[in-house]
């Protein structure tokens, strides 16, 4: 799920840290069942109450779209139920297990391996999932089978400013983990940076900044059937030690500041960092009239891919929906290219629709543009149960990787131990 500024990505790690913190304990869920069948979906308009629910700004944005739908199927009412991000996984768990769960609802996507194939429908035929980027359609898939649609994507870039690039020395921008590390450098040493680039240095969610990297280095977090985690590889070693590299060679901060990373790129004193599209809207006011002229994005650095992490949110309609017909055919809807891209205009929400992207609103924006491309190679943690638990265990590993010179092939052992003992709940 993705923050419209920078000031609300420091609120949304919080909640992320408070959201995985409820997942702790789950590894017992249902494991997955491939045999789940997608029933089909009628023809014709919708009809009927469809209930939904939908979190933080898309909660309150998406009544304004849902009343088109029902101007085009004048017999249905659809009622949108917003709930805080830091109230929804736990709402949507309880909703579960009392079986009182609504038509449709937003998912987070780290939440689809515990919540899919004990509460959601498989997703009809009728939808093409080849219309989606691959990275998020994947968010959707446990044991084989998908189980709703990726909703809107967001992946990370590394921001840059260019100015102090040029000022640096640096005329081609680095396509490589040597060339990143060594633009973040010249940054320090010839364009008077205090720190070259921003880094999470462990912590919660700091996984989101780690495992590109590792998935750029070829490595895999879980087993292709998803029964068993692989953290403890070379690949993921050296990848850790990469990361390791910018705090021992004193190019990134061991401590983030305590507000958001906008003054401190804005002033110069940070001028990279690794983020998604929200932080955009935030450093155009903070730096004011020409400063997003003086900023700007690109890939991930290539190892022997350029892999980024992709996120945001899935929607799903759940098996005990008492208007399935209907939801799904809101959820297609939703789905249409035009649709995403009227989305995008009220909430932000980037398409997770490939050819929305050819949009004017979108394809017209250089930044925006960078980051369609990065959505061509991006991925998603495993759709496993025990996710956001093991993940915990993960973030607290490299924390002493990044702050107190572990060495990260000793604390993947340790991650990979804890992984092995929680299981994935597949």
């Amino acid at each position: 799920m993705k923050r419209n500024t920078s000031a609300t990505a420091v609120v949304a790690l919080a909640l992320t840290a408070a959201m995985g913190l409820s997942a702790c304990g789950r590894s017992t869920e249902k494991a997955a069942t491939p045999a789940d069948k997608a029933a089909t979906v009628s023809s014709g308009k919708a009809t009927g109450t469809i209930t939904v629910w939908a979190m933080g700004g898309e909660g309150d944005k998406l009544p304004t779209l849902a009343k088109e739908f029902e101007a085009l199927n004048p017999g249905v009412k659809i009622n949108v139920t917003p709930m805080p991000f830091d109230a929804a996984h736990d709402k949507l768990a309880t909703a579960i297990t009392a079986g009182k769960t609504p038509d449709i609802s937003q998912i987070g996507t780290t939440w689809m391996g515990e919540f899919a194939t004990q509460a959601l429908d498989p997703t009809p035929a009728s939808i093409d999932k080849t219309s989606f980027f691959e990275g998020a359609q994947k968010t959707t898939e446990v044991g084989g089978t998908s189980y709703g649609v990726p909703w809107y994507v967001e992946t990370r870039l590394v921001y840059y400013r260019k100015d102090l690039a040029a000022k640096a020395g640096i005329t081609t921008m680095p396509t490589d983990w040597a060339g990143l590390k060594a633009m973040a450098k010249a940054m320090q040493t010839k364009a008077g940076a205090k720190w070259g680039i921003d880094l999470q240095p462990g912590g919660q969610g700091s996984w989101q900044s780690v495992l590109p990297f590792a998935w750029s280095n070829g490595a895999e977090v879980a087993t292709s059937d998803q029964k068993k985690y692989t953290f403890d590889t070379p690949g993921t070693v050296e990848a850790a030690k990469y990361y390791q590299s910018f705090f021992t060679d004193k190019i990134a901060a061991k401590q983030l500041p305590l507000n958001s990373r906008a003054p401190s790129f804005v002033d110069g004193s940070v001028p990279m960092f690794i983020s998604g599209p929200w932080e955009m809207g935030g450093l155009n006011d903070l730096g004011k009239a020409g400063f997003k002229e003086k900023y700007g994005v690109m890939q991930m650095p290539k190892q022997k891919t350029a892999t980024s992490f992709v996120g945001g949110s899935d929607l799903a309609v759940f098996k005990k929906s008492t208007n399935r017909d209907s939801a799904w055919k809101f959820v297609q809807w939703l789905s249409d290219p035009k649709v995403q891209v009227k989305w995008y205009s009220l909430s932000t929400d980037l398409p997770s629709v490939k050819s929305a992207w050819t949009d004017p609103a979108l394809a017209a924006d250089p930044k925006l543009a960078v980051f369609g491309k990065q959505l061509e190679d991006a991925k998603a943690p495993p759709a496993t149960a025990t996710w956001e638990q093991v993940a915990a265990a993960f973030d607290t590993e490299m924390e002493k990787v990044a702050k107190s010179g572990l060495d990260p092939a000793a604390a993947l052992k340790t991650v990979q131990s804890k992984a092995d003992s929680i299981g994935t709940g597949n």
